[in-house]
């Protein structure tokens, strides 16, 4: 599991006087789930299209296995880009068991492969359908269908559920965490934190083109407050070496510990200052706070679009 399955050593990407990318090192490991995670803009798909070979970095190291990547090695790697992009005029099962082939898999193969994908995502009745009569979220699911043929040793996912219901959102999840039990490493790009949360070993958020934290999901969240005070009150919030006072609006404030001081003394310290408490719950800091502490209110809009709110 300690192994590098893809090596990033002080990557550089400049576009004439613009650096998007500096100094930016980082492994992912044999058969873990990687979160790759940033603001729009901050650098996600320039690194992913430099480590596929689409753009030429300035400076630095991109290996997939050792080495960079080269179009002969591409049947053990499966990409789902943001942008995406099929055979729209052309039936499902054709496009479907055409890129089963690219893959190295026979004809028999990719056809019955390509079938009982369509059954498990609903679309078992649209086999024989041109593509541009399914709908955008049906399409999704064929282009990341087609991503996943072969059991491809590495999943590289740009927002695979972006525009999903939470009933289709979660069967995707569930075809990405088969992928990584059958021994895929898999790297997500994306802004819905629970799903991180539940699938991802390890993250990097990245700000700015630089690496703003790395490691594991606890570690992120430890590294920003492990644990949060969700508090309903009315009075005067002292201020305290124990905590920071993250949010406040009217009769609620949330106080994100700075310290491993007890819960029972922060609410003692609440009480003696007057201030009166009518809740007082006491969770970890989510993937979703350390986003936003990080990123500040500058994805909200994108955030709202992805939920359909």
């Amino acid at each position: 599991m300690d192994e590098a399955l893809v090596h990033i050593d002080r990557f550089r990407m400049d576009f004439g006087d613009n650096t998007v990318i500096s100094d930016l090192s980082f492994d992912v490991r044999r058969g873990e789930t990687f979160g790759f995670l940033g603001s729009n803009g901050s650098g996600k798909t320039t690194t992913i299209r430099a480590l596929l070979g689409i753009y030429r970095p300035t400076s630095g190291t991109l290996h997939i296995n050792g080495k960079p990547f080269s179009p002969e090695n591409g049947s053990r790697l499966g990409y789902l880009p943001e942008e995406r992009g099929l055979y729209k005029k052309e039936p499902v099962i054709d496009i479907m068991t055409y890129f089963g082939r690219l893959k190295g898999m026979d004809r028999n193969a990719a056809k019955a492969w390509s079938l009982s994908y369509l059954d498990r995502v609903a679309l078992g009745d649209k086999s024989s359908l041109q593509l541009d009569k399914l709908s955008g979220g049906q399409q999704q699911k064929i282009q990341l269908g087609v991503t996943i043929m072969n059991d491809p040793e590495l999943l590289i996912l740009d927002e695979p559920t972006k525009g999903f219901d939470p009933v289709n959102r979660r069967l995707l999840m569930d075809i990405i965490a088969d992928q990584k039990t059958a021994g895929a490493t898999v790297v997500m790009i994306t802004h819905q934190m629970e799903e991180v949360e539940r699938l991802c070993d390890r993250v990097l958020l990245l700000k700015n083109g630089t690496t703003e934290a790395y490691g594991t999901v606890d570690e992120v969240q430890n590294r920003y407050g492990g644990r949060i005070v969700r508090l309903k009150y009315s009075g005067r919030i002292p201020p305290s070496p124990a905590y920071e006072i993250s949010l406040v609006e009217q009769n609620y404030a949330e106080l994100v510990l700075t310290t491993d001081v007890d819960e029972s003394n922060i609410l003692r310290q609440l009480l003696d200052a007057g201030v009166t408490v009518r809740g007082f719950e006491v969770t970890k800091v989510s993937l979703d706070d350390v986003f936003l502490r990080v990123y500040g209110d500058q994805n909200v809009a994108y955030q709202r679009e992805l939920s359909g709110v």
